[in-house]
């Protein structure tokens, strides 16, 4: 049992090595506005750097006459002006999609900026992604076996073409080489061809190099560590980021900036079943250590899922596990934001409807529709006062709720919002960056004037939805998130999730 468990919480690590923010979900989705025209965004990152991203814009209520224009930003201030945008063109068969590709230059943070062009007026909006390189694309055999035939008659041909310069290119038309002729073709043939081969062997070894220093650049996130420790009675959660990136003052990266008013959000999901659940808010206590107290969840092993914002925009999701004891005999939640749950081995039985602790119910209205792989789900949650009646919601972080889905191996997990996957920080670093932005800290303290000014709104409506379409079919438990009477509210919903037909 423990060595199966070892070997999933191993399985987690290896993923994430492969993604940014999130776990096993490289994609990115946003709904929200261009000015005053709804609008869905999903960017489908190239996962090579260069390379190519797949953008699709889907208009929810389309305004007359519509163009739509995507060009990539970088968040380098530094960078010259972005290239002339390019104009998405629109899906045979369906009036309201729209689609481009866009070449990805550099590593780093970029947005995708989305304009929507009619006769009623334009609107703008930007969708931050992480421009990282994940894998190193294969050489298919097939393809492998043709360039080496290729390769093979080339070879042949130059040193032939060698040999017959030295035989026969001073010679009258028609004269017959003589046997010195021959003999220095042979001697040219062979130096050609011996220096060739060391061309290609030079080749061969910049190519291993250049394919070496892009497997160093594969993006990797932070590492971290987390431990438990007692403080007064309470246990503490600890979180240290120990990655030489992080550590070394050399190469520390840009600093963070606050999302939804925290520098972290982390959850903890309980690796049996995924029975208990936790969203937690620490604060840093040193340079590389972060702390929050921990609230009395059953014991076992645990997932740890870390988010955070850097200043320059890039979002990255740290992946750690932790052994949790006896819960401590007193919790005092370090941050009013911070909650927990814990639930049966599978609250399917309750179908898509679950009872909420202060008496109201959440719905998942979804009506019995079946979620695929890369296909929209419906993800939209009703929640009813005690009553039967429509509930207000008050703003949780500044939102009407949040949504955080796992896969039972942990190959997945993912923190949604009603504006989808993207930090929310992140776009806003977009919108504030100016030209003078190159000194580390100069947008992040721009970044927190301009957060602490914003008030929040006073209510939601009782329904809230996410973006997202699942990545990997499998067995899903999602956490929703909303507030209501000055208390935060968490539904727990399974769900399988089925592979694509054909």
């Amino acid at each position: 049992m423990k060595a199966r468990r070892r070997g999933r919480l191993l399985a987690v690590a290896a993923v994430a090595l492969v993604t940014s923010a999130h776990v096993g979900s490289p994609d990115t989705y946003f709904e929200g506005r261009a000015g005053p025209y709804p609008v869905r965004v999903i960017v489908r990152t190239p996962g090579v750097i260069p390379g190519l991203a797949q953008i699709t814009v889907r208009l929810l209520a389309p305004p007359a006459a519509p163009r739509v224009l995507v060009v990539p930003v970088f968040w380098d201030p530094k960078t010259a002006a972005p290239p002339p945008p390019d104009i998405a063109k629109r899906v045979p068969g369906d009036s309201t999609l729209y689609s481009a590709s866009l070449w990805l230059m550099r590593y780093g943070a970029y947005s995708v900026q989305v304009k929507v062009e009619s006769p009623d007026g334009d609107g703008t909006t930007l969708v931050p992604i992480n421009a990282i390189a994940t894998r190193r694309l294969g050489l298919p055999t097939p393809l492998a076996i043709l360039l080496g035939a290729l390769g093979a008659l080339l070879f042949a041909g130059a040193v032939t073409l060698v040999a017959a310069a030295v035989r026969e290119s001073v010679l009258e038309p028609g004269a017959v080489p003589d046997g010195r002729r021959r003999r220095m073709a042979r001697i040219a043939g062979g130096a050609g061809a011996l220096l060739l081969a060391l061309a290609l062997l030079g080749g061969r070894a910049w190519w291993n190099a250049v394919d070496a220093q892009f497997r160093t650049g594969l993006f990797r996130p932070l590492h971290a560590t987390t431990s438990v420790a007692s403080v007064d009675r309470q246990s503490v959660l600890r979180l240290t980021i120990d990655d030489p990136a992080w550590t070394d003052p050399r190469r520390h990266p840009a600093p963070l900036v606050p999302d939804h008013g925290h520098l972290m959000h982390l959850f903890l999901v309980r690796d049996s079943g995924m029975a208990a659940f936790a969203h937690l808010h620490p604060t840093p206590t040193a340079p590389t250590t972060f702390e929050t107290a921990l609230p009395p969840l059953p014991p076992g092993t645990y997932r740890v899922y870390a988010d955070i914002v850097f200043e320059s925009g890039f979002s990255q999701t740290l992946v750690s596990s932790v052994g949790l004891a006896q819960p401590a005999a007193l919790w005092h939640a370090s941050d009013a934001d911070d909650s927990w749950l814990t639930t049966g081995p599978s609250p399917e039985a309750s179908g898509d409807t679950v009872s909420l602790a202060d008496g109201s119910t959440m719905i998942w209205e979804r009506h019995k529709e079946v979620l695929v792989v890369d296909r929209e789900a419906p993800l939209r949650f009703l929640v009813r006062a005690p009553d039967g009646t429509r509930a207000a919601l008050e703003p949780y972080m500044g939102m009407a709720g949040h949504l955080m889905l796992a896969r039972d191996d942990g190959a997945v997990f993912v923190h949604l919002h009603p504006a989808g996957t993207i930090s929310l920080a992140a776009e806003q670093t977009f919108v504030l960056r100016q030209p003078g932005d190159t000194i580390p800290g100069a947008l992040s303290k721009r970044f927190n004037a301009e957060h602490e000014s914003h008030g929040l709104d006073p209510a939601f409506p009782a329904t809230t939805s996410f973006p997202y379409a699942f990545p990997l079919p499998g067995h899903y438990r999602l956490w929703v998130q909303v507030k209501r009477g000055g208390r935060i509210l968490t539904g727990a919903f399974d769900v399988t999730v089925q592979p694509r037909s054909g």
